[in-house]
């Protein structure tokens, strides 16, 4: 059976594909200026913590891995994600990550797995392990690598002031604090991941760079896919003990 025909979802891949690759954190090596990451796509196998979802996306798509609905789904959030089969996506992640020291991988149940970028920032990647020692490292580096959304309040030169709520630990639960105001890059030399913020503009960031612009809609399903990583991340830590690696 033939895929359907939808948009090519290259460019959007690697607008949030590129602040971590520019950091030598995933993907392969030689994209490191925002005027080179389109070629990101062309090698988005090479991204191993985003392909098992992304795979897993577009089958319940039925489309291509790189589909601009299985792309902006992954980063961003939306319907599809109910579309995925959890027992399939669990046991992929599973054997995609075997050998590695991962989070709460090995706790969590296909009731509450997600095929979103959050769930891996959290769940997967081992930095949850960390909060009960010493919570400062792990938030910050969690903070920066998963897509948060916010609105521009000024810009100034290459950086904007976005309104956002920063991830924040509350007791021993992993949350979002109160909005506040954050400074990130949108350019650098000229070059850009995005056309020009202004004022009033919802955009999504990641690790330091401006990597998206949002609706309404797009920053509903970005909250709700973090809000229910976080729910789960919640209950799986209260009631499993984790060993530190």
């Amino acid at each position: 059976m033939s895929l359907r025909t939808r948009r090519d979802g290259r460019t959007l891949f690697a607008q949030y594909a590129f602040p971590p690759n520019e950091l030598g954190y995933c993907g392969p090596p030689g994209f490191a200026a925002p005027g080179t990451s389109t070629g990101l796509a062309s090698r988005a196998r090479e991204f191993d913590g985003a392909w098992p979802y992304l795979e897993a996306l577009a089958a319940a798509a039925g489309t291509g891995v790189l589909d601009d609905d299985v792309v902006r789904s992954y980063w961003v959030g939306g319907a599809l994600l109910d579309a995925v089969d959890p027992d399939a996506l669990l046991a992929n992640l599973r054997r995609a990550f075997a050998g590695q020291t991962t989070g709460l991988l090995d706790a969590v149940t296909a009731r509450n797995v997600l095929a979103h970028h959050s769930f891996h920032v959290f769940a997967v990647y081992p930095w949850i392990r960390f909060l009960d020692r010493d919570p400062v490292t792990p938030l910050k580096i969690m903070q920066d690598c998963r897509i948060r959304w916010g609105t521009v309040e000024s810009v100034d030169g290459d950086h904007v002031a976005v309104r956002t709520r920063p991830l924040t630990l509350a007791g021993a639960t992993l949350t979002l604090a109160e909005p506040t105001a954050e400074r990130v890059r949108w350019r650098r030399d000229g070059a850009s991941l995005i056309a020009a913020p202004r004022p009033g503009n919802h955009i999504a960031a990641h690790w330091d760079w401006v990597c998206g612009a949002l609706t309404d809609d797009d920053v509903t399903a970005l909250a709700t896919a973090t809000r229910a990583t976080l729910d789960l991340v919640d209950e799986v830590r209260t009631t499993t003990t984790l060993e530190r690696s």
